[in-house]
């Protein structure tokens, strides 16, 4: 099982912060068909072949996933994927 565990600081305060994270979300979304709800601060992320969590606090976003073996093969091109949006809305 692969696994994916990136941290990005931020200075856009909770709140900008979560609607930035939904932003992402949401592109990701139409990319990897990624399906999920938002629990408090965090997004959970819960479908075949992926398990996961975009957390969001006041100064930091963090995205953790196991990848199942489908998806483990493609990790590189998720991984990247996931910190082009990161470095493009929190770096």
């Amino acid at each position: 099982m692969a696994h994916i565990d990136i941290t990005r600081r931020h200075q856009l305060g909770r709140e900008r912060a979560r609607a930035v994270a939904q932003e992402i979300i949401d592109k990701l979304s139409q990319r990897l068909s990624l399906q999920g709800i938002w629990e408090g601060d965090r997004f959970l992320i819960h479908r075949s072949g992926v398990d996961g969590e975009i957390a969001v606090t006041e100064d930091e976003v963090r995205v953790r996933a196991r990848l199942g073996l489908m998806y483990g093969m493609l990790k590189g091109t998720i991984e990247d994927e996931i910190l082009r949006q990161l470095d493009q809305h929190f770096g």
